[in-house]
């Protein structure tokens, strides 16, 4: 059974992999075109300090800065250690390949969660598409080591969550506990994944029924917990002398101390005199308006279908998942617009929220062309309304197509 499940789950990369060779290409051919990010610098030098700090050499910085994660800088510190480079050049176009790279990565997953959502490799090819071809992400992926991360990571972490809630083992909320445990490293946002899954367990124990069923929903739940919580504390040393720091940390990135102003419909503003409608301006004006259109499209689908059949949702691994795609969505933005959060430089620190948009849009775009196969194969009595609909079925399923199209060529 466990091998047949995994063959059913199993998608063909070749697609996947000539798409990323591309991008690949291009990217390395673009790299010199994009000059270093006005915190970059200060990004860069902090692992250094954390490194430090390790080694008993120094104390954090007695600031907010060393709240900030090094699950993707470390890395890139090490790289630039073990090559040897001096050169400011060198160092900076080594750091934005890389971080294309792993951008380049969060497409992958994002294709590979899709097939796994649909089993549909055409599906997977317009997600992965659309998530790279963003116009303001993809700029960013070259030099924007925080935010774009934190993107790939957080839809990483939503694959090993579906994978775990597919298989229902231990092992597998572990693996996604490690990848939600650096999701809160690099940006303690991360925690509202934390707590969907956490949130999923509960419904699942509720409905669990027998103690065996009880006992496996349990394991899952603890293997998940003990890896988020192991993971996030052996690499956020700011949490090693004191756990509970956990809380100021929210407390301060929430209100980050930060006199930046920012131009926002002409005008310069700044916290705390940031208006509500300041990121769903920023989204809607930086996102091809057919992607959003799919997205919206996407959830009057998912609400839809949890109407017609309120059980099937609980029942459903991908109607469960579409509502907590809408969850990472939803949330987000009204916590902000509730918290009157510091948000600077457009909607850069929640780029995460393309994940589950991007996703939320293949919904809507194979929720439309199920009703389009629908509408092609209704049979009725009278042959000239049968032949009528199956028109109108072809012609609605080729303006899917285009909107789709749309959706990758205003990208």
């Amino acid at each position: 059974m466990t091998g047949r499940l995994a063959a059913a789950y199993r998608a063909p990369l070749a697609p996947a992999a000539l798409a990323l060779a591309v991008f690949a290409l291009v990217g390395v051919a673009a790299v010199d075109d994009f000059g270093v990010s006005w915190d970059e610098e200060l990004t860069r030098t902090y692992a250094p300090k954390v490194i430090d700090y390790v080694g008993g050499v120094r104390d954090l910085p007695n600031d907010h800065n060393r709240y900030y994660g090094v699950v993707f800088e470390m890395p890139l510190l090490l790289i630039e250690r073990l090559l040897g480079l001096a050169d400011s050049r060198a160092i900076y176009l080594m750091r934005h390949l890389l971080t294309h790279l792993f951008f380049l990565t969060g497409g992958l997953f994002c294709y590979l969660l899709v097939y796994r959502l649909f089993g549909n490799r055409y599906l997977a090819l317009f997600a992965l598409l659309l998530f790279l071809l963003h116009p303001r992400l993809y700029a960013h992926s070259f030099y924007n080591s925080k935010d774009v991360p934190f993107l790939v990571i957080f839809m990483i972490a939503l694959y090993l969550l579906e994978r775990a809630l597919r298989r229902n083992t231990a092992a597998a909320f572990a693996a996604c506990g490690v990848g939600v445990g650096a999701l809160i490293n690099l940006r303690i946002m991360g925690i509202m994944l934390f707590a969907a899954v956490a949130g999923l367990r509960a419904l699942d124990l509720l409905q669990a029924d027998g103690w065996a069923a009880r006992r496996r929903v349990l394991a899952g739940a603890a293997a998940f917990v003990l890896a988020a919580a192991g993971t996030l504390y052996a690499i956020s040393p700011h949490l090693w002398r004191d756990p509970l720091v956990i809380a100021d940390v929210i407390a301060t990135l929430n209100t980050h101390p930060s006199a930046i102003v920012t131009l926002f419909q002409g005008e310069p503003v700044r916290w705390p005199w940031i208006p509500p409608h300041y990121l769903p301006t920023w989204i809607a004006i930086t996102t091809p308006p057919a992607t959003l259109l799919l997205c919206l499209i996407g959830v009057a689908a998912a609400v839809r279908a949890a109407i017609a059949r309120p059980r099937g949702v609980a029942a459903n691994t991908g109607a469960r998942f579409a509502w907590l795609l809408i969850a990472c969505l939803a949330l987000p933005l009204a916590a902000v617009a509730a918290l009157r959060s510091n948000i600077y430089n457009g909607w850069r620190q929640m780029y995460f929220l393309y994940a589950p948009t991007c996703l939320l849009a293949v919904y809507g775009l194979r929720a439309l062309l199920a009703a389009a196969r629908r509408l092609r194969q209704g049979r009725l009595r009278h042959g000239r309304l049968r032949h009528g609909r199956l028109r109108h079925g072809r012609l609605l399923r080729r303006g899917l197509y285009a909107l789709a199209a749309a959706a990758l060529a205003a990208s």
